[in-house]
């Protein structure tokens, strides 16, 4: 029988957190959509493009079918990302650079979670090394890790020409699932890092491969797999607030680009 889930305050997190060992040999890893930042913040660009026209029907409709795809488990996450990047092909990623900062400000800023906000604070506080670990591209992961004061961020990048345009793919291997948690793997043995005495905040079910390997993992609103795995194994769990700021035609309009970019 599954033991019921061993839910935590974000005050008793921040609390924890003040009383750990400090120091930089302890790393604290944040998941970005529906972790640090509530929903998907693809969206954002999604409806930017749609607005101003630069997403045409058949693209929407495209993403929506391959995003529906992935779901039934029918697609991988690579393949999908990669799908997603080819609609951007021949941009600049300087401008695009420019547009995720300009999304972030008017978009995205007030859905970044206070109180997990509150929780990278904690770590900061304690001389943890702070790292914001997403499957997210660049472009929508570097503008909250800035705003948050993360130094440190591995997540996915655009592959570009020697002009520094999008060639339509994504760098590989893909961060995500099994590899995101062998990202991490590498960037704490390049750090000395004990992952043993580290945490990881993420809610997705993909994210189960890296919480078995940190000593403090740190579900946050998680999803139906990960919330199993969660009471299986007595993780604390951090309930947040779920502010839906969207309308229902923003909602439907960024779908397929939140299961693509997220």
């Amino acid at each position: 029988m599954t033991e019921p889930t061993t839910t935590v305050t974000p005050h008793d997190a921040v609390a924890q957190i003040a009383a750990s060992p400090p120091g930089p040999h302890i790393g604290a890893f944040f998941d970005l959509d529906g972790t640090l930042v509530a929903g998907f913040t693809a969206t954002a660009h999604a409806g930017h493009r749609i607005r101003l026209r630069q997403a045409r029907i058949g693209e929407i409709l495209g993403v929506i079918e391959a995003a529906t795809r992935y779901r039934l488990g029918r697609i991988q996450f690579d393949r999908l990302l990669v799908r997603a990047a080819g609609y951007l092909r021949g941009e600049s990623i300087a401008t695009l650079d420019s547009l995720g900062d300009w999304l972030f400000t008017h978009r995205i800023v007030d859905r970044v979670y206070p109180l997990m906000r509150e929780i990278v604070h904690a770590h900061q506080r304690r001389g943890h090394t702070v790292v914001l670990s997403s499957s997210a591209l660049t472009i929508h992961a570097e503008p909250v890790a800035r705003f948050l004061d993360i130094p440190h961020v591995v997540c996915n990048h655009f592959e570009l020409d020697r002009s520094g345009l999008l060639t339509g793919g994504v760098r590989t291997p893909v961060v995500w699932g099994k590899q995101k948690a062998v990202a991490v793997q590498q960037f704490c043995a390049e750090r000395e890092i004990d992952l043993q005495h580290s945490y990881f905040y993420a809610d997705g079910d993909e994210d189960v491969a890296l919480m078995t390997l940190v000593g403090r993992p740190r579900p946050v609103n998680p999803r139906s797999g990960l919330a199993t795995t969660a009471a299986e194994r007595q993780w604390p769990v951090l309930r947040m607030p779920r502010p839906d700021q969207r309308s229902t035609a923003r909602r439907i309009a960024g779908f397929g680009w939140a299961a693509l970019w997220g």
